[in-house]
């Protein structure tokens, strides 16, 4: 299994119905995670306000 994303890259964070408040929108990827219950997770910082957070793969598409 590889990874879609790579440091640097800029994907689009779509959060699930339970994180509402959280923002979506532009996120740089800042840093690869290991993995959780096989899925990917990323550190992406928000090109908005440069709030970072963590995310999985399954929340971000291409921008």
């Amino acid at each position: 299994m590889t990874r879609k994303f790579a440091v640097g890259q800029t994907v689009r964070f779509s959060p699930d119905r339970h994180q509402l408040s959280s923002a979506r929108g532009q996120f740089k990827i800042v840093r690869l995670l290991p993995e959780d219950a096989s899925v990917f997770q990323y550190r992406v910082k928000s090109q908005s306000d440069g709030h970072e957070r963590i995310v999985r793969e399954d929340q971000l598409t291409r921008s």
